[in-house]
């Protein structure tokens, strides 16, 4: 990273981007295990996140046996597969080694970037395999203090998602972590999210408190606008869940866009970015036509030499 980068506020480096203030809104499709097992609907998942513009793909990596609590590792659970155990489950729904350099190959021919949330030990040593941007610890996972050593200690930079968390855990959370290389989430952990409980005011407070550290959003509503309000009010990057269908079977899919709507999002968050501007006061050269048929006064241009002061 250049000096200049290091030198500012919420500024960092992932892959061949750079995350900060002012810079193109980094947007994360988040697949999850919205692929239900199948490496087929997690391809066609990427050819859509790519096609609709988006920046990189997001799955979920688990080792079973050690993320499904031994109480509940034996409930049986209705399925598309029959009736089995929640950890029979689990490891139906996970990809391994053939699955992941697959979509390692096709992420790379796309041209878009991919990561995962790493759930355990075990599973940062795997997809720390790959090339990947930066590594996502889950909401459930931001008071494993073991599992973020873990992560921070490969170097490469970790997003914290903040959801079902206190003010006190996240910053126990960001002093373990550091906030060198460190991407922070705001998130409520509810699918579908009610509106009442975004509470996207939490980007500019997360801002505040960590003037370092880029904030983004990670959204679990069944809408576009909030995550377009969250990128109005200052998040550097937004990651939504993806699916081929919102009807598919699953906890998160109900929360999730579709590939149409995938599209719309992207669209409507460049746009935005659009209007937002550079917050630097100027006269267009489109406002020339009203400012001489509308004003009395027209004060003559500045003196060669002299500068204006930008407000921001």
């Amino acid at each position: 990273m250049s000096l200049l980068h290091a030198l500012r506020p919420r500024s960092i480096q992932l892959g061949p981007r750079v995350l900060s203030d002012g810079a193109p809104t980094y947007l994360i499709a988040e697949i999850g295990i919205n692929h239900n097992g199948s490496l087929d609907n997690a391809l066609l998942l990427i050819q859509s996140a790519a096609r609709a513009g988006w920046d990189c793909i997001k799955f979920q990596k688990r080792t079973p046996e050690l993320c499904v609590p031994p109480e509940q590792q034996g409930i049986e659970r209705e399925t598309p597969w029959g009736r089995m155990t929640y950890l029979e489950y689990r490891r139906r729904v996970e990809f391994g080694r053939p699955e992941y350099d697959a979509i390692d190959r096709a992420c790379r021919e796309l041209g878009i970037a991919w990561t995962a949330s790493c759930w355990d030990e075990p599973s940062v040593e795997f997809i720390t395999g790959y090339d990947v941007p930066f590594l996502k610890a889950a909401s459930a996972s931001l008071t494993d203090h073991t599992l973020l050593k873990t992560m921070r200690q490969t170097g490469i930079p970790v997003m914290l998602s903040t959801g079902m968390s206190t003010l006190a855990e996240i910053r126990a959370a960001v002093r373990l972590v550091g906030t060198q290389q460190l991407l922070l989430a705001h998130s409520t952990s509810t699918y579908p999210c009610p509106v009442g409980e975004l509470n996207l005011r939490m980007v500019t407070t997360l801002r505040k408190l960590f003037p370092w550290v880029p904030v983004g959003y990670s959204g679990h509503e069944t809408g576009l606008a909030p995550s377009c309000l969250a990128v109005s009010l200052g998040a550097t990057f937004v990651e939504r869940h993806v699916t081929l269908d919102r009807a598919m079977w699953g906890s998160d899919q109900a929360a999730s866009l579709d590939p149409p709507r995938l599209c719309r999002l992207a669209r409507k968050i460049r746009r935005i970015e659009q209007a937002l501007g550079n917050g630097i006061k100027k006269v267009y050269p489109s406002e020339y036509g009203a400012l001489t048929r509308l004003r009395r006064v027209i004060t003559p241009p500045p003196a060669a030499g002299l500068r204006l002061i930008a407000l921001r």
